[in-house]
């Protein structure tokens, strides 16, 4: 991934739903104004979702996932359909094609209801309008009047679109708000066996982007040469983001009165879910002999003989509670759907997944009654540097407040 690409995590996802023949795939490509989607007047093209990366204007960097028809039918069809409404869990917009001769039919009344309930942001397209007599619409959904065919209603659509999605999403900062221009920025990101060759980690890349955006200065260094470089400096670091492995090293370098925070600490506060993360983390008190965890992360990759997840943690979250809990692990879009039977859910930054799927997997633990939280605060938390580690955000100056008067009394 180069420094000039858009990660998928950081664009809008647009999914696309309806039934058969509806012209899902041909909206697609009368959106995109190119041959994005494969179309057939055969039913049932679209046999698996399809994702199609691209730059829409106004919106900017755009994912559109193209999904089998709503009405697809026998055993296979069945799964088919229910791995393409899995895609709800991800996407930021949906837009529910419809056949303008037909109207809404029963799949997708049960689909624009379903969207309403997930508060998901959502149009009810009414393709083939120029084939249609008298336009008509169910008053109770947002909806488009369109034509794939002669891209009656395209331009429309693309306006509506970009009027669908909250400013808060459009407006999301990494860490700029933390930063003032010229500022300097220490990075200590660790080359070991874990490490890709020949790059950096997505975290690494958007931090890097960010603070040159906001008009400051990036220093990237090891930890093996953090001390050597910070009194080369000639002034003091606004702030130390580290990689979460080598957190306990680097807090013994940085002088108190310098800002320390970790890649995954900012991910979490980036992805909505620092404060629950951090509430999370006291649960390893409550740890019992046989507990399950289930430790996830949102990217697959080759795994290392001391990966972080896998290795590290386990024997971190032993060492620190003297306890020896049952670890499960998942990785990618494997998120198990359940989890009342974990006492205790760690999730990676997140950097693979955009915010409403971190969201999504935040919120199925809140319903099951599991704590989760992520990894850097996990460690910050076992290392005695976790309120170190929040005081660079001004959102958590409450809580650290609150925590300091606890310990007090």
């Amino acid at each position: 991934m180069s420094l000039n690409q858009t990660p998928s995590s950081e664009r809008i996802h647009i999914g696309i739903f309806g039934k058969r023949n509806a012209g899902k795939s041909s909206i697609i490509n009368a959106i995109t104004g190119q041959e994005a989607a494969l179309v057939s007047e055969i039913k049932g093209t679209t046999t698996d979702p399809v994702y199609k990366a691209m730059e829409l204007l106004p919106l900017g960097p755009v994912v559109f996932m193209d999904t089998p028809g709503l009405d697809d039918e026998g055993s296979l069809g069945r799964l088919r359909v229910q791995k393409g409404l899995e895609l709800l869990e991800k996407a930021d917009l949906a837009l529910l094609v419809v056949d303008g001769t037909i109207g809404m039919e029963e799949e997708d009344l049960q689909l624009a209801e379903s969207l309403q309930k997930r508060e998901l942001p959502f149009l009810v397209l009414y393709n083939k309008c120029d084939l249609m007599g008298e336009p008509f619409r169910d008053t109770r959904f947002p909806c488009v009047f369109v034509s794939a065919r002669t891209g009656e209603g395209i331009h429309a659509l693309r306006e509506r679109l970009a009027g669908l999605l909250p400013e808060k999403r459009m407006s999301k900062q990494l860490l700029a708000d933390l930063l003032k221009p010229l500022d300097l920025v220490v990075l200590v990101v660790p080359i070991d066996k874990s490490a890709p060759k020949g790059r950096l980690i997505l975290p690494q890349q958007q931090t890097i982007r960010e603070i040159l955006e906001a008009g400051a200065a990036s220093v990237v260094v090891r930890d093996s040469e953090l001390a050597d470089t910070l009194s080369r400096l000639g002034r003091r670091p606004r702030l130390v983001i580290t990689d979460s492995q080598v957190f306990d090293k680097v807090n013994q370098i940085i002088p108190e009165d310098t800002a320390l925070t970790s890649f995954s600490i900012l991910f979490a506060r980036y992805k909505g879910s620092l404060y629950q993360a951090v509430e999370g983390a006291k649960a390893l008190e409550g740890l019992k002999d046989g507990d399950r965890i289930l430790i996830s992360e949102g990217c697959t990759h080759h795994r290392q003989c001391e990966d972080i997840g896998t290795v590290k943690l386990p024997g971190w979250i032993r060492e620190y509670t003297g306890k020896e809990p049952e670890f499960v692990f998942s990785s990618g879009r494997d998120f198990p759907r359940e989890l009342e039977e974990y006492g205790l859910v760690v999730h990676c930054g997140g950097c693979m997944l955009q915010e409403r799927e971190m969201g999504n997997r935040l919120a199925k633990a809140t319903r099951a009654g599991v704590p989760m939280t992520n990894y850097g605060i996990l460690i910050a938390y076992m290392k005695g540097i976790l309120e170190r580690s929040l005081k660079p955000f001004p959102e958590m100056k409450g809580l650290l407040l609150e925590r300091s008067g606890r310990e007090k009394q």
